[in-house]
């Protein structure tokens, strides 16, 4: 195996980081287990002394607070208000562990003396330059030079726990007709999958990957780490069989892409742009894998392609028919063996069924004034359930996951979404939904699109709504442009 590895961005070999090797060797032993135990690690004789002396010695552990992660550690803590001012993230670094090792390590961090004026100024510095990093990113605003406070980007990045550069991509690179390709490529980039490892010779393996997946690229990377996720996602959808080590990266990929998807549902929203629905049929995607033009029933397990063509020739469309159907029909149709069907039964009573009622509050519609929709969903269930019945049955996603459902109003003529929000339904839960409209006649719909399986979404077209200009608009108008300005 040797003590390096190929490292795909540098398209080089490297030397694994000395604490790799400590923890590699650490592994030998079973806690308990063993009494004693003996790792071999096998080097080039110019390199034995040198691999004698750091691990027979203790190695001091730096700090690399400021140069992987300090952005989105002050972003995170200026969003919980923590941080308000430059003064708070000065002081808030002098209870770090990478303040205690710049005094007792200064050449590692570019620190030529440890005077408290050296430290201070070095310090000052940091903060200033990654505040303004994360101004420039319009993830916080600073006001009278001194204090700091989150914008939506910031609170999106936060919350979902995702780098600043990553909502800052988001926001640049989405747009109000952004469609499915469009999508992936953008949740591809996002910077969690820098990390995606290139290995030696693969990029033959990925070729043969990318003729079998149906969205293209301008301009193919093999190399590139956010290309080859762009294509696991593909492979995912498509459910190709993928070696060990492709797989490995697989699971790693789905494991960070959920929370990525809500974040761009966030961002899109948050333009009032009605494409945020995609990002959702991607969430739902990526957890049934699966594409959006397949059929719903390839979500059930053991819906082999022959399976579903059967299924269609019978006229059964959708869950909810192969739900509705009488057993004998059902097992005659499907000719399963019990397992199998055993299998077909966990998912179909896990597949979530709603009841929607909603009411539009009656009044004067005016421009600029609150308009009220009430929802009330209740989900049909077993009550010999336990708390399980939430967890989504779903064989190709890597986790344990649990069902989530946004309701969307937007109108369709225009592409605007009005209001969002994101709920978990266990019995039943009752919504208000606020939001405004601008004068004259709108034709809205109501949409409840579900996080994690393929055709159990609702789409309900509300009432006409006409509205009448409003008292105060011109007046609206010229304080919402001033807050803008």
């Amino acid at each position: 195996m040797g003590v390096q590895f190929y490292e795909g961005k540098e398209h080089r070999y490297i030397d694994y980081p000395v604490m790799d090797v400590l923890q590699m060797m650490g592994r030998a032993c079973r806690p308990t287990d063993d009494e004693r135990s003996r790792c071999v690690l096998m080097c080039q004789q110019t390199r034995k002394d040198f691999y004698k002396k750091f691990l027979a010695e203790g190695l001091p552990i730096e700090s690399h607070l400021p140069t992987h992660m300090l952005h989105d550690y002050f972003l995170a803590e200026i969003a919980v208000k923590t941080i308000e001012n430059k003064q708070d993230a000065m002081d808030i670094l002098t209870w770090t562990y990478f303040y205690r090792r710049m005094t007792q390590n200064p050449n590692y961090y570019n620190l030529h003396n440890v005077s408290h004026q050296h430290l201070s100024d070095h310090l000052s510095e940091l903060v200033e330059n990654t505040l303004n990093d994360l101004v420039n990113s319009k993830c916080i605003s600073i006001e009278d030079e001194m204090d700091v406070s989150a914008l939506n980007l910031g609170m999106i990045a936060a919350y979902y726990n995702i780098s600043y550069v990553t909502v800052e991509v988001y926001t640049l690179s989405l747009k109000e007709r952004t469609k499915l390709k469009g999508l992936l490529e953008v949740v591809s980039s996002s910077a969690e999958f820098e990390t995606i490892p290139i290995r030696r010779h693969e990029d033959a393996l990925l070729r043969r990957i990318y003729d079998r997946v149906p969205v293209k690229l301008d301009k193919a990377d093999f190399e590139a780490p956010h290309f080859k996720t762009f294509l696991l996602l593909q492979a995912h959808f498509s459910r190709l069989q993928l070696p060990p080590d492709l797989a490995a990266d697989q699971a790693l990929v789905l494991d960070k892409v959920l929370n990525l998807l809500s974040a761009c549902v966030d961002v899109m929203s948050s333009n009032a742009w009605l494409n945020a629905l995609g990002a959702m049929d991607l969430s739902q995607m990526c957890v049934q894998a699966m594409w959006e033009t397949d059929s719903p029933l390839k979500q059930i397990p053991h819906f082999e392609p022959e399976v579903v063509k059967r299924c269609k020739e019978a006229g059964i469309e959708s869950v909810y028919d192969i739900m509705e159907m009488e057993d004998e029909k059902r097992t005659e149709l499907l000719q399963m063996d019990a397992r199998q069907m055993r299998d077909v039964a966990t998912f179909v009573n896990s597949y979530p069924t709603l009841d929607v009622n909603h009411e539009l509050v009656k009044g004067e519609y005016t421009a600029g004034a609150p308009i009220l929709l009430k929802v009330t969903l209740a989900r049909d269930f077993d009550e010999d359930d336990e708390g399980d019945d939430q967890l989504v049955v779903a064989p190709y996603y890597p986790s344990k996951k649990m069902a989530n459902w946004w309701l969307v109003v937007g109108e369709p003529s225009t592409r605007q979404l009005h209001v969002i929000k994101r709920v978990t339904v266990s019995k039943t839960l009752a919504v208000k939904l606020e939001f405004t409209l601008p004068k004259g006649a709108h034709s809205l719909k109501l949409y409840i699109i579900c996080d994690s399986y393929v055709g159990a979404d609702h789409d309900i077209g509300l009432d006409s709504i006409d509205v009448a200009e409003g008292e105060d608009s011109d007046s609206d108008e010229s304080m919402d442009s001033a807050d803008e300005e």
